[in-house]
């Protein structure tokens, strides 16, 4: 590239880039970013001809689309020496001045601006007078001393200048170093007197030595003003201890001799205490008005009222801890054993860590409630602490001190609240805990849900050790799946599954109707609830695992009714089934049974959600095709593989199942399962997708009173799922008679209360063909055996789960 600019012709028309917050001077080089369209047009139409581009200071740094009024007429000629993309579709140019021009003319306005230029010839100064050479020695002085200063400049522009001997360059090089506003580096370049345009930078030279200068005076004006601090403090503190000779104390003295007495008497560890009265010095030798010393002051507040020893005693008398849970809830015997376990242990071992608990199962069983029964029960403190959609780490360590606002977190918070340091805290939803790019708070809660680690758990705001290892810690979820396997290693899960409508109703007697009575201001003169009006609203009103909807249910009953007392009615109502329906409407929730007879291809399966157990529905339909499978209901990747495996196990058996050789090449198959709008996803599903298509595939019918549950092999074996207790419910609760379960499920049963299993029929299979010989309306067995492994095929109705075990 031909650096010579005299040599270098200059077009009269040039593409004109208008700049932003910069002049450019001849000689100069630097890069620009250039962002706007139609500037970006204009660096392309240079690069497509010589390279050459116009450069002018815009008038307003703000405009965005400037005008020809608002851009500098001066400005200067210079070459592109390279171009890059950037992948923000901005484009970076690295420019090299070549000479001054002025734009005579607009030629083009749009998409770029386009002018005609006349090149402002320079001639060079020669010889070199006294005087000019006397401007510029003062010139590199003034630079000089700018740069004493302080002043960021260039490190190489002292020894450039050094070489430098015509005046006009000196100005120009020194005008595009020293970063002057726009406005007096146009004025620099507009002056075609060489001396003249030097003794203009002179005077800005000048003016910037006494900027600068007074700059120095403020930071020495200041330092001195820190030293007359210091020496008002000394001041101040001998004016304090001759006041305390004269028996005057002042009122700081007296809030912080205070504050030392209550560290004192707090009976914090010892490494607690001598942080505590580190800190309490720094109070003591700071201004009052210091703005670090209300957040000194706050964090000593929490310090003292934090229990660093102060704990309730336990009631360890087992017959009374008894009385208060059962009084409480009703049934639940797994973790009332387990707290009875805990409170015996305690009386023989009195120093013992809290246990760690979790309580898994759908919402309105009682989990959350069961923290403040136990804390009853036990005679100590209760407090909840939601962990629901929390995703910032500091919300359960805290902030550090150095941040505006800080603030212990929630473990500490709590601790404050409950004033003892073995309180009974209840972690709600910790299945819910979140995360993003402030941390993960469910990583935080290793340390507190740790019995190892949390007797020094360190809060980052008191910077200090808390010992929580004398906390009962209870957390609670409903899909244990949510919680991280580090986190779930660390607490014992006991698992609550729904209650029975029985249970419901012994419940509702207990407790429900009496707490929705008194919300509602009903007296028992004015309503009495019989077993079967509660009975009707548990089976067609409400259809979970949980009581929340049946006591809403109860209210809105007992609100009714209060509305009829205000407008008059002084009669005593009596809630029979015939009056729920009177007022709450028709049965939202229809028995199974109810809803028709058995029929083809329609299986009856369980499956577990984070609410419960659910019945599910299987239908499987057939049409004339050529052996295609279609699957509908947003069925998940796992249940669709179970489909495959049972269509699998149909074509290889066909002969013993009785199916016809063209069959499959002859139909096609639509699978669905109802509620497309919910997701659905597990294996458990495998035997009832078989029983619907070899349903089908049969022209059999599937006995409406039959549900089951298992996962089916290719070869036909059945094997164990998860949630039989949920499931059993779920059968219970919709009518089922005859419940088919995995063999090796048998164990699980332990688990069911004998009234499940007073109501249900559980029939333990180990292949798919006991599953039909139960299921299908005719007894459809294999014609022959097929050996299998792991399971039997006899063809024969299997045995109950009582002769079976």
């Amino acid at each position: 590239m031909n650096f010579d600019d005299k040599a270098l012709e200059v077009p009269d028309v040039l593409p004109m880039l208008p700049v932003r917050d910069i002049v450019i001077f001849p000689y100069m080089i630097l890069p620009l970013f250039v962002g706007r369209d139609a500037s970006i047009k204009a660096v392309e139409d240079a690069l497509a001809r010589n390279r050459l581009i116009f450069l002018s200071s815009q008038k307003e740094l703000t405009e965005e689309n400037p005008n020809p009024e608002s851009i500098y007429r001066t400005g200067t000629v210079a070459t592109i020496m390279r171009m890059r993309k950037l992948a923000d579709g901005r484009v970076k140019i690295l420019i090299r001045g070549v000479a001054k021009a002025r734009i005579t003319e607009f030629t083009t306005l749009e998409p770029s601006f386009e002018v005609r230029i006349e090149k402002i010839e320079e001639t060079e100064v020669k010889p070199v007078s006294l005087e000019i050479e006397a401007v510029i020695r003062s010139a590199k002085e003034h630079l000089e001393k700018i740069i004493a200063h302080g002043k960021m400049l260039s490190p190489d522009i002292l020894l450039v200048l050094d070489e430098v001997t015509d005046p006009g360059r000196v100005a120009d090089l020194i005008g595009s170093n020293l970063g002057l506003k726009v406005s007096d580096a146009q004025k620099i370049l507009e002056t075609h007197d060489h001396i003249e345009r030097l003794k203009f930078v002179n005077t800005l030279l000048l003016a910037e030595i006494e900027v600068l200068q007074m700059q120095a005076k403020i930071r020495n004006t200041a330092k001195d003003e820190m030293t007359k601090s210091q020496k008002e403090y000394f001041l101040r503190e001998q004016l304090r201890a001759i006041k305390s000779e004269l028996g005057e104390n002042d009122q700081k003295t007296e809030e912080l001799e205070e504050l030392r007495e209550k560290l004192l008497s707090a009976r914090m560890p010892t490494d607690v205490e001598t942080e505590a009265l580190k800190q309490l010095g720094r109070l003591e030798r700071m201004h009052p008005d210091a703005s670090e010393a209300s957040m000194l002051r706050t964090y000593l507040d929490w310090m003292i009222e934090l229990p660093w020893s102060k704990e309730t005693k336990d009631n360890l008398d087992l017959v009374h801890a008894r009385k208060v849970l059962d009084d409480d809830h009703y049934d639940l015997q797994k973790i009332k054993d387990r707290i009875l376990e805990f409170l015996a242990v305690r009386q023989l071992k009195a120093n013992m860590k809290g246990p760690i608990l979790c309580f898994a199962g759908p919402p309105g069983v009682g989990k959350t409630s069961l923290g403040r029964s136990i804390a009853k029960a036990m005679g100590r403190e209760y407090f909840r602490i939601s962990l629901g959609g929390i995703k910032d780490e500091a919300e359960i360590r805290g902030h550090r001190r150095t941040y505006v606002g800080a603030m212990p977190g929630k473990i500490i918070q709590a601790l404050k609240a409950a004033k003892t340091r073995n309180p009974i805290f209840v972690l709600d939803e910790i299945d819910k805990l979140g995360s993003d790019f402030r941390g993960d708070p469910s990583a935080a809660m290793l340390e507190v849900l740790d019995p190892e680690q949390n007797a020094t758990f360190r809060d980052h705001y008191l910077n200090v050790d808390f010992d929580l290892s004398k906390v009962m810690f209870l957390a609670t979820a409903n899909n244990v799946e949510n919680i991280p396997a580090a986190l779930r290693d660390r607490m014992e899960m006991i698992y609550l599954t729904g209650y029975t409508e029985q249970d419901k109703i012994l419940i509702a007697k207990k407790h429900l109707v009496k707490r929705q009575m008194d919300e509602n201001g009903i007296t028992s003169e004015k309503i009495e609830f019989t077993d079967e009006g509660l009975l009707s609203i548990v089976s067609h009103y409400t259809r979970e695992s949980g009581l929340r909807n049946f006591e809403r249910e109860i209210g809105s009953v007992c609100r009714k009714i209060a509305k009829d007392v205000v407008t008059g009615d002084k009669t005593k109502k009596t809630v029979t089934s015939k009056l729920v329906e009177e007022l709450l409407g028709p049965a939202r929730f229809i028995r199974d049974e109810e809803m028709g007879e058995s029929r083809i291809g329609i299986a009856t399966g369980l499956a577990w959600t984070s609410v419960g157990g659910e019945v599910l529905f299987i239908e499987a339909v057939k049409m004339k095709g050529k052996g295609a499978v279609v699957m509908t209901g947003q069925l998940g990747d796992v249940m669709q593989e179970s489909a495959k495996a049972a269509m699998s196990y149909a074509k290889s058996n066909a002969r013993a199942l009785g199916i016809g050789e063209k069959w499959f090449e002859e139909h096609d198959i639509h699978v669905h399962i109802p509620a497309g709008a919910t997701p659905k996803d597990g294996p458990s599903a495998g035997i009832t997708m078989a029983t619907a298509l070899i349903s089908l595939m049969t022209d059999t019918a599937i006995r409406s009173d039959v549900a089951m549950t298992g996962e089916v092999t290719l070869t036909g074996r059945v094997l164990p799922i998860g949630g039989l207790r949920e499931k059993a419910l779920a059968a219970l609760r919709h009518g089922v008679k005859d419940v088919l379960i995995p063999f090796m499920n048998i164990k699980d049963l332990a688990d069911i209360p004998d009234e499940f299993r007073k109501k249900l029929n559980f029939i333990p299979v180990k292949h798919l063909d006991e599953v039909l010989a139960v299921a299908l309306e005719k007894s459809h067995s294999r014609k022959k055996a097929v050996a299998s492994p792991g399971g039997t095929s006899t063809g024969k109705k299997p045995k109950s789960a009582a002769s079976a075990a």
